[in-house]
């Protein structure tokens, strides 16, 4: 952030936009202090938004070229101030600092793959008759809106505002309330590169303020939510009114499925990443472990020897696991294990011991497995947003596929196996938007589509899918 700002603040139209009105962003780390956040309102959104307007006039115009370079320019500042943001990324949320450093550079990489692409992305013709000539343009919307969750600020406002901008949009992004510092910092870099003013704009404030007031602006003619999936229903109720198109990337219950011919030994370091990546705060998380009966006792045994050996600390400090986001996530995490009423809690649930001493009030938790539980609880059916992953048995492939699909969500599942038709049968039969066949997740993944099933959310963000989702189709007919 800029030395001379004192204040987390909005930005609109190319400036810094304070407000008398702060809260205080906390530090999940030590519940310490990290400065003040403008609360930016519904006044503030309707600036950014005609800020955007104004831009886009100007930018709808411009060729896929003279996007390209400056999408290209913003990865290239991105990395130039990578220190900054991992900085800035990793004090607010609490990871660990090589996971911020990776977020930077997804976030960098958004901008290039965008900037590379948009170049080659095209409208088609349609053959008819001799004497017509049909063809397709792919237009941009207009003001994109844009709110995000707190667990990945930077990938999650990258990709989004990457998108919209090469696609001819532009945007305002109103990034969550406990972690704004990265998100504005981008847009400074964006501006810097020669975008024009207005082009992408961020208010800061709270969800119920300016997160509600971006959503229903008259004036935004495209959403883009990534949260739970109570507040995505009421965004895209609020879409619905006024008939725009949505993105939603919400709530996830991701499984891996180890079958009895898993390699466990190569198997174990994926599913431990899987549960205490960001702290288990990932829509994707693999939150329940599905194991064949033969493998259960083995694979039990081995995880809860490697989530014992995590180690825990602030995330400047770069241990394997940081906090929770806050106090009041942290709160949450433990009313689902206290709840727990079938299984066993095998290790974990409890505070880290051995913290420093200004760590006692930050949002600490162990690593926990709860082995064996009900399918059908609380905890094996709910997002627990936390390190916790449940196990469940089971005998066949059949059941397997039926604890998989047995919950409301469909967005990652990881199939660990060495039987290459059992993994293309399951892969088809599992409801998830992405499957992963013995290792789960792809880095940052800017090149898969990504999006989910039932209430995990419906659009697709990353990969060249996304730009179909920022544009619409228009068709020209010309008689000959």
């Amino acid at each position: 952030m800029s030395a001379q700002i004192t204040q987390t603040t909005s930005f609109i139209g190319g400036r810094h936009v304070p407000s008398l009105i702060t809260y205080p962003n906390i530090d999940p780390a030590t519940g310490g202090h990290l400065g003040d956040v403008s609360r930016g309102g519904a006044d503030e959104v309707d600036r950014a938004v005609v800020a955007a307007a104004k831009a886009q006039r100007e930018w709808k115009r411009t060729s896929p070229q003279q996007r390209s370079a400056l999408l290209v320019a913003t990865a290239a500042v991105i990395t130039a101030n990578r220190d900054e943001l991992a900085r800035l990324e990793s004090e607010d949320t609490g990871k660990p600092v090589t996971q911020a450093y990776a977020d930077v550079d997804v976030c960098a990489r958004y901008f290039e793959f965008y900037g590379h692409t948009i170049e080659s992305y095209y409208g088609q013709t349609i053959p008819m008759a001799d004497d017509m000539h049909v063809y397709t343009r792919r237009e941009p919307y207009g003001v994109t809106g844009h709110i995000v969750a707190w667990n990945y600020p930077l990938q999650l406002i990258g990709r989004a505002a990457a998108t919209s901008l090469a696609t001819g949009n532009c945007a305002v992004a109103k990034p969550a309330d406990e972690t704004p510092r990265s998100t504005v910092r981008l847009a400074e870099l964006i501006h810097s590169v020669g975008f024009p003013a207005g082009a992408f704009n961020v208010v800061t404030g709270l969800g119920a303020e300016a997160g509600a007031a971006l959503s229903a602006h008259p004036g935004v003619a495209h959403l883009g939510f990534v949260g739970s999936t109570q507040t995505g229903s009421a965004i895209a109720r609020a879409a619905a009114e006024r008939v725009v198109p949505t993105v939603l990337e919400l709530g996830g219950k991701s499984a891996n499925i180890v079958f009895a011919d898993a390699d466990v030994d190569a198997a174990i370091p994926s599913l431990l990443r899987s549960i205490i990546q960001n702290a288990g705060q990932t829509c994707s998380a693999g939150s329940r472990l599905l194991v064949h009966r033969d493998v259960h006792a083995e694979v039990v045994d081995k995880m809860s020897a490697a989530m014992s050996e995590v180690t825990i600390g602030y995330g400047l400090d770069d241990p394997m696991l940081g906090p929770l986001i806050s106090a009041k996530q942290h709160e949450r995490v433990e009313g689902f294990l206290a709840e727990v009423d079938s299984g066993q809690i095998v290790t974990g649930d409890r505070r880290p011991e051995g913290l420093a001493d200004d760590l006692a009030a930050g949002a600490f938790i162990t690593p926990t497995l709860v082995d064996s539980v009900d399918p059908q609880s609380r905890i094996a059916q709910e997002e627990v947003f936390g390190p916790v992953v449940v196990t469940m048995p089971f005998a066949d492939e059949d059941e397997a596929v039926a604890l998989a699909n047995g919950t409301d969500y469909g967005l990652v599942t990881a199939l660990w196996t060495q039987n290459i038709s059992r993994a293309h049968r399951v892969a088809a039969e599992v409801e998830a938007g992405q499957i992963f066949v013995n290792t789960y997740g792809a880095g940052g993944g800017v090149e898969l589509p990504f999006g989910g099933f039932k209430k995990s959310g419906y659009g697709r963000e990353k990969s060249i899918e996304a730009l179909d989702e920022y544009t619409q189709t228009k068709t020209v007919a010309i008689k000959l």
